[in-house]
């Protein structure tokens, strides 16, 4: 359960969406059925249809297989991601979607989508205020030198 305080660590587990699974599989449904509608030669309809399968089956078992992270804030503005510290994280909002992303210390980006079948609303709040609480990523010069 996570929980988060003005000052207080804040902990936010991720899981894999099975809303974003069921999408995916429902695209592996309609891919074929799509490329078998148009006009493309049969032959090489035939074959994307496949390919449009087999790639829809691997992107959705690769999706379901994800494993669970754990977010920890803590109140002195870090952030740990399954118990190692990250930096650079930003925080995107797309509608019902958040989108976050970090670089761990190897320089290598990491993201986390939560859907909103991962994030009810309670979390959704926690989650705004915890990133909130991060230093600011730096940029660089917003005009030309």
């Amino acid at each position: 359960m996570p929980w988060c305080s003005g000052s207080a660590p804040c902990r936010i587990d991720w899981r894999p969406s099975r809303c974003l699974l069921a999408a995916l599989l429902l695209l592996t449904v309609l891919a074929p059925l799509a490329v078998l509608a148009s006009e493309m030669p049969r032959a090489a309809a035939w074959l994307l249809a496949a390919a449009a399968v087999a790639h829809g089956l691997w992107l959705a078992r690769r999706e379901w297989r994800r494993p669970s992270r754990s977010l920890l804030f803590t109140g002195d503005g870090r952030l740990l991601v399954d118990g190692d510290e990250v930096g650079d994280a930003s925080l995107q909002w797309r509608g019902p979607l958040a989108f976050l992303s970090w670089r761990d210390a190897g320089g290598r980006r990491g993201r986390l989508t939560w859907w909103p079948d991962t994030l009810p609303p309670r979390w959704r709040r926690e989650l705004r205020l915890a990133v909130g609480r991060l230093p600011t990523a730096r940029t660089g010069p917003s005009v030309a030198p």
